[in-house]
């Protein structure tokens, strides 16, 4: 199938509504930079644009389904190729997204997809997330929500995630597959398994609430 059909199909089927043209060519021009730049700086294992389109653009909008609600300032942590937080930005454009990626290339790239998409609001950092936190003031509780994908051990993650966001903010990583043993993961948060309508294959989310301060209620 024609990757644009298969962008535009997948769309449909997540966010139960027609993709737009603009979404259509972000993604687009987003698989053939990142297959162009992934033949020399291996950023991922998936060189089929079919598996590219299936296994990292439409599984990174699985995370609209566990994101609170009004979610306005969002922070992709260990963001790599921009996955999830810039599939989240193409179809959620008033999101104010934040990507934090500790590798130079990788960095780089984010920053020519940012450019070449021409996406605003999006901001790219240059580091590690514990050293980020210490030396930029304004991250520190100044998102909604922290989003994660395959980055470093969740019980050592969600602790520095926390740190990120705003009272009754939510840190949402994607955990082992259903079936996986959870292990020291158990009581960490809230665990919920979605299924992609289009792979068929289910993603199983950790969600861990930042508890407010007194005096400001239920979320």
């Amino acid at each position: 199938m024609d990757p644009e059909a298969r962008l535009a199909r997948g769309l449909q089927r997540i966010l139960h509504r027609s993709a737009t043209e603009r979404e259509v060519h972000a993604f687009s021009r987003y698989l053939a930079l990142l297959l162009q730049w992934n033949r020399v700086y291996s950023f991922t294992s998936y060189r089929d644009p079919a598996r590219v389109i299936d296994r990292l653009f439409l599984d990174s909008l699985l995370f609209l389904s566990v994101l609170p609600a009004g979610t306005s300032r969002l922070l992709d942590v260990g963001s790599g190729a921009g996955i999830p937080g810039l599939p989240l930005k193409i179809v959620e454009p008033d999101l104010s997204v934040t990507l934090i990626e500790a590798r130079r290339r990788r960095t780089s790239f984010l920053a020519t997809l940012v450019r070449e998409l021409r996406l605003e609001g999006v901001q790219v950092l240059r580091g590690r997330a514990e050293s980020l936190i210490e030396g930029v003031p304004s991250l520190e509780g100044g998102f909604d929500a922290v989003v994660a994908r395959a980055f470093g051990p969740l019980a050592l993650v969600a602790p520095l995630a926390l740190r990120f966001l705003r009272p009754g903010g939510r840190f949402v990583a994607s955990g082992p597959p259903p079936g996986k043993p959870l292990s020291e993961l158990t009581g960490l948060g809230s665990w919920h398994v979605v299924t992609s309508p289009v792979s068929g294959l289910s993603r199983r989310f950790l969600t861990v609430q930042k508890k407010l301060e007194p005096g400001h209620g239920d979320l």
